[in-house]
């Protein structure tokens, strides 16, 4: 019914035009969703043209489209991430981790580090680095919440104790989290976060969103489903949506 993680300009390999903001927004509608959010990463932003998916938007008037903003969470870079998120009114902002101490951890180069490095510790720093992004304030998601296990690598310790504090903090700022479908398609070949994590996020009252990562038009909306019947089973009853920061529910009933 929604898909809030969508990449207009994929890894900025394209341009923000017309038709390809329209492609998109075909794509959702003929997989009947009922609201899309463009989430572009924050690092393109100049690139970025929010007044022409307004403009697109109006030919579709039975889509809820939205305008979010991915943003690179770095603890030294809040002021930075800040100065962008008041430039322009967004629907929401997800504050995702794909790098810590100078370790882009995500792309298919480091995946041998992965199983070099100690797997608890770099869990942990991964962890600590998404407990200071919930903390910031600066968010109304956090993005694929547990990104770090994309190669398949996996902790000797369990991850529930892993991303207990995080976990606690993200229940006290109120804020969302979405699975990610994405995940299925990288070596780990789950949704983010994993079953056991979305049944202990559910039991703390945190809510859901959902997004597909889709960096092209035809994998918007991919797998939503299925990770709609995962929350189901699970118990989780309603769907989060925004706009203008503000939370709109879908029920899943």
């Amino acid at each position: 019914m929604l898909d809030l993680h969508v990449h207009l300009l994929g890894h900025n390999d394209r341009e923000a035009s017309r038709e390809t903001i329209a492609a998109f927004l075909d794509e959702a509608t003929r997989r009947g969703l009922k609201e899309i959010g463009f989430a572009d990463h924050d690092y393109y932003w100049d690139q970025m043209n929010f007044p022409m998916i307004r403009e697109v938007a109006e030919d579709y008037p039975h889509l809820a489209v939205r305008i979010g903003l991915e943003a690179e969470y770095r603890p030294h870079e809040e002021g930075r991430i800040k100065n962008l998120i008041e430039q322009f009114p967004f629907d929401f902002i997800i504050g995702s981790v794909h790098e810590f101490d100078g370790w882009v951890f995500d792309i298919p180069e480091e995946e041998p580090m992965h199983w070099k490095k100690d797997i608890d510790q770099f869990y942990s720093r991964y962890f600590e680095i998404v407990t200071l992004a919930a903390k910031s304030g600066l968010f109304t998601t956090i993005g694929h919440f547990d990104l770090i296990k994309i190669f398949g690598a996996r902790p000797s310790k369990d991850i529930l104790a892993l991303a207990d504090e995080t976990l606690t903090v993200v229940a006290e700022q109120g804020l969302v989290l979405e699975v990610n479908t994405n995940g299925r398609y990288k070596p780990v070949q789950e949704f983010y976060p994993e079953r056991r994590l979305i049944e202990d996020i559910h039991r703390r009252g945190i809510e859901f969103t959902l997004g597909s990562d889709a960096h092209c038009a035809g994998n918007v909306g991919r797998d939503l489903s299925e990770a709609s019947q995962l929350l189901h089973e699970v118990g989780v009853k309603s769907l989060v949506g925004f706009s203008r920061l503000d939370k709109v529910s879908y029920s899943l009933d």
